[in-house]
């Protein structure tokens, strides 16, 4: 199985993004993995929220094939504790798909294309979080959850 994190803009923040390189690399010994970013929709000022999140919606739904399973990070979406998503990634590379995808969405979210698409929705918290903060934690969360299944130290450092 394949993990990609599909996310919309660039990350400014060089130290995020390092943390971010550096978790990549160390998910990379357990799965192969890769961040894809979708570059920012062009002015946004002429859209409103539905066309803002009609046109990245879009531009999601083109980076996914038909076998993918789409897994959104949304703030309705499941919680989880480090051990029960270690178990949720457990779960879907016992089902035999061949990618799974997690896709942190714009400022205003989804559109209903993309939520009629998606198999599953995770919440990282119910706090607001920066969308570049959202993909080292999933980055981490992923990288932890490996380390669990591995029963490696990492967990309880």
């Amino acid at each position: 199985m394949t993990i990609k994190l599909l996310a919309i803009g660039k990350t400014d923040n060089k130290q995020l993004q390092a943390l971010m390189d550096e978790y990549t690399k160390r998910l990379g010994f357990y799965i192969k993995f890769n961040l894809e970013v979708i570059p920012d929709i062009k002015n946004v000022k002429n859209l409103s929220e539905a066309q803002q999140k009609q046109k990245e919606g879009d531009l999601i739904l083109a980076k996914l094939s038909n076998t993918d399973v789409l897994i959104l990070l949304d703030e309705n979406g499941k919680q989880f504790d480090s051990v029960a998503f270690s178990n949720y990634l457990q779960k879907h590379m016992n089902s035999g798909i061949k990618q799974l995808v997690f896709v942190i969405g714009g400022p205003y979210g989804f559109s209903q294309d993309v939520y009629n698409k998606a198999r599953g929705k995770v919440s990282l918290s119910k706090m607001t979080f920066s969308h570049q903060m959202v993909r080292l934690f999933v980055i981490e969360q992923l990288y932890r959850g490996f380390t669990i299944l591995k029963n490696e130290p990492y967990h309880h450092r």
